[in-house]
């Protein structure tokens, strides 16, 4: 399993040459937040898809 560093140096490194420090960073984050997100669901802390499903259709009925 690839370390945090290589995952963002690898990403970084797919990047075009000519992009701002400004879109990088936004890569970084984003990047970090999916890593967050699923660490999250590991740890069991995630919301069901039957959950979500439910709230979306409460939010579009009102």
């Amino acid at each position: 399993m690839p370390t945090n560093k290589e995952i963002i140096l690898n990403a970084i490194n797919e990047l075009p040459d000519d992009i701002s420090l400004e879109e990088i960073i936004e890569r970084v984050n984003f990047i970090s937040g999916v890593h967050q997100g699923l660490e999250q669901l590991d740890s069991g802390q995630g919301v069901s898809h039957e959950r979500i499903k439910e709230e979306f259709s409460q939010w579009l009925i009102n």
